[in-house]
């Protein structure tokens, strides 16, 4: 049943929001496949920017002094793909209206809105630097103070194997493993929820941020169950490009980016 609200005079109604469902998944990952198809000499690229940003953040995790820090490091990138992809949501929305699509438009989206997309992208940083707060209480409260005292006093002498061996071969490390996982997934799914429409809509209008992430909300609020299902196929998509050096997250960056500017023209009526 439709339910209506009234409005003040002169208040612009809330964006609608449509239902969507599996079948609008897999579309919409049809159609990021065959947008990088079309592109991909070009946005390949541009792609391995971020394989590169991951391959230096794991280089300076894992030189003795961040080691525990190392993989919420990395794993946390993915709570900054959103903001990472706005170029792709440009050139799928060039493509989707006939108009040229290369490189060279990467950053149009940033030119027209790029005040609201940096206020947006600084909030998914901010929930990036608490999950790695929250990584790093995790790990001394699991290890204990006399654990935490030793690594923060003697960073040069944690070194990888030490740390694995604490993770894999102890209760304490089984435990950390856990509730990083669980505290991971609860960081994010509040990203899902905030930015699964935010990003592609800052590309296509000009709208503010605070209007963006209420869009998104509702519209994550609407869709929660296949919404969810998404996020879980885009960690899955991360994980395996992530495997073989980050190199594959040349092309599956690329691919979720175009998906998701595909699954926002599901989700918003335009």
């Amino acid at each position: 049943m439709a339910i209506t609200q009234a409005m003040p005079a002169g208040a612009e109604a809330p964006t609608a929001v449509r239902h969507i469902g599996l079948s609008d998944l897999r579309a919409s990952l049809g159609d990021g496949w065959r947008d990088f198809q079309e592109k991909r000499g070009d946005i390949v690229v541009v792609g391995f920017l971020y394989p590169l940003i991951g391959l230096i953040v794991a280089a300076m995790a894992l030189n003795n002094r961040f080691v525990p820090l190392a993989f919420p490091l990395c794993a946390g990138l993915s709570l900054l793909g959103p903001a990472v992809a706005v170029g792709f949501y440009e050139l799928a929305r060039r493509r989707e209206r006939g108009e040229e699509s290369d490189w060279s438009h990467f950053l149009d989206g940033f030119r027209r809105n790029g005040a609201s997309i940096a206020l947006a992208t600084l909030v998914l940083a901010a929930i990036f630097g608490l999950w790695l707060g929250a990584a790093w209480l995790l790990y001394t409260q699991a290890f204990g103070d006399g654990y935490m005292m030793w690594s923060f006093s003697h960073l040069n002498t944690v070194t990888l194997p030490d740390f694995l061996s604490h993770l894999f071969a102890t209760r304490e490390g089984w435990t950390l493993i856990l509730l990083g996982n669980l505290v991971g997934a609860g960081f994010a799914l509040v990203v899902l929820a905030l930015s699964v429409v935010t990003f592609p809509m800052l590309v296509d209008r000009q709208v503010d941020v605070g209007t963006a992430f209420a869009t998104s909300l509702r519209a994550f609020g609407a869709n929660w169950k296949s919404l969810i299902g998404w996020g879980v196929m885009v960690g899955a998509l991360l994980v395996l490009g992530a495997i073989p050096a980050f190199i594959g997250l040349a092309v599956v960056l690329p691919v979720l980016g175009y998906a998701t500017w595909h699954l926002y023209t599901r989700i918003i009526p335009r």
